[in-house]
């Protein structure tokens, strides 16, 4: 079976951007009405974002292809 995490790769792009906007992770998470734990987790490859809020921070980071439903 294929590894589910994201790359390292994937997550310092993200990383990248948001500092790029000049925005903390968390700062982000709190836009997003999401948990900055689980943003930092999604950001450092420690959540496979199969579902629930880690697939919707990944989907919204960039991290991943997907769809985000309210």
């Amino acid at each position: 079976m294929p590894n589910a995490y994201p790359t390292e790769q994937v997550c310092q792009e993200a990383r990248s951007r948001l500092a790029h906007q000049g925005l903390s992770a968390k700062d982000w998470a709190e836009q997003h009405k999401l948990n900055p734990s689980t943003v930092y987790a999604v950001l450092n490859g420690q959540k496979k974002c199969l579902r629930g809020e880690a697939h919707r921070a990944a989907v919204l980071l960039g991290i991943k292809d997907g769809v985000v439903t309210n």
